[in-house]
This record gives C-alpha cells, structure tokens and sequence, in this order.
C-alpha cells in the first residue's frame, strides 16, 4: 500500500474575521490541505512565508492595516516562485487582475461572485493551473449596471471615492476641466443619483472601484 501524499501546507491573510474563520474550517475539512498558520495582517504571512515550509497562500486583496494582500503577495512570489499564491477580494474592482496577472500570481477569486468554489480554485491552482475570473462582477449601480460605465467613466469615479477635485482629476488624466465635468454628469445622468457625493459614497460602499491610495494605504508608511 502506497503512503499517503503529505498536505498542502495553506497560509490564510483576511483581516475580516467571519470570512477567515470560514477558510479556516474550510480548509481543516479537507484531505489535501492543511491550515499552517492564519493571519489578520499581509504582512504577517509574508513573514511566515520567509521561514517556513508554505506550498499555499490565500491572501485577501483589502486589508485595514499594513500592506496590501496585492504588494504581499508580489513580494512572497519574488521570495519564493514555489509558494502558489491565490488573491480574493469582496469588491468588484476588475483592474486588480490585470496586475495579478503581470505579476505571476497563480490564481484570483472573486469571493461572492466567481463561478467556482475556491476549494475548486485551490485543487486547480496546486495542479499548476493559473485560475482567474473570465468576467468581473457586475454589480448594480443607481440605475444601470457597472458595465454600462465607460472606462474613463470608472477612471474618474475612482478619483471620486478618494474625494479629489475636479481640477485634480483633470490634471491627472490630462484632459480638460470640461471634459471631467461632462463624464460625472454622463454617470449621473445614468445612474439617477443627484451629485457627485452619491456617486462616490455609493461606488465606495458596494466596493464597485478601489483607488490604488485606498488598496495600499497610502497614508501608512511600511517596508521591510
């Protein structure tokens, strides 16, 4: 009788405690995995990554503190092309695999809205297939549905959601000041909210844009 295949060692990084709680026990219920260690913190499973056996990290992209689970899990591929790694996020911001992508992440899971378990999404990505989401979420907004925003549409709502000025988006994207105006009227014209404020709280609360300022936390400074 052949031995057993040892478990996959699995390294969890969510700082939302239920959805952590529920990987853990996910994991804990299977034959192939087994739960290494569990973090609330990016960082901290970066760390772990440095001196312990990992074949599996499962990081979520948001995190409240520290860095992101996207700049940590760069930095643990760059440690260690051996360590898979799969990015989850609750949001519905598609730029995100785009960079995953770039970056050699394994795999990517949209947490409520990907078409496969992520225990699908982890069998497949241990068997060396890189998983990503064929379509972002589309979630509704206002009126209309995300996809029927242009994309400098979501450009603009992004700089919204961190409060910049009209003059500043302008400047950034360098277009005219007229042009900035003319596409939030555009969206508010579609999705019925009244100003720009709703638009902004409203995109910031279903998680429909992230700006890069909010992902990375750009007000903390970290580095290892």
């Amino acid at each position: 009788m052949s031995e057993a295949r040892p478990k996959y060692k699995v390294v969890i990084a969510d700082d939302e405690y239920v959805a952590r709680t529920l990987f853990e026990m996910l994991i804990q219920s299977t034959v192939s995995y087994e739960l290494a260690a569990s973090f609330s913190t990016a960082e901290q499973a970066v760390n772990y990554c440095r001196y312990n056996p990992v074949d599996l990290v499962i990081l979520d992209v948001m995190m409240k503190k520290g860095l992101d689970g996207l700049t940590c899990a760069e930095t643990i591929k760059s440690n260690n092309p051996k360590i898979k790694v799969i990015l989850a996020t609750s949001t519905g911001e598609y730029k995100w695999i785009e960079e995953a992508k770039r970056e050699k992440i394994d795999s990517f899971w949209f947490k409520e809205y990907h078409e496969s378990s992520l225990l699908d999404i982890m069998d497949r990505t241990m068997n060396g297939e890189s998983v990503y989401p064929g379509v972002a979420p589309d979630y509704e907004f206002g009126d209309i549905k995300k996809s029927d925003l242009t994309e400098r549409e979501l450009e603009i709502l992004r700089e919204l959601t961190t409060n910049r000025s009209n003059e500043e988006i302008a400047e950034k994207y360098n277009i005219s000041l007229n042009t900035v105006k003319r596409h939030i009227q555009n969206m508010l014209n579609k999705t019925g909210y009244k100003n720009r404020l709703e638009l902004a709280i409203n995109a910031k609360a279903l998680g429909l844009v992230v700006h890069d300022d909010d992902r990375k936390n750009t007000h903390q400074k970290n580095s290892w």
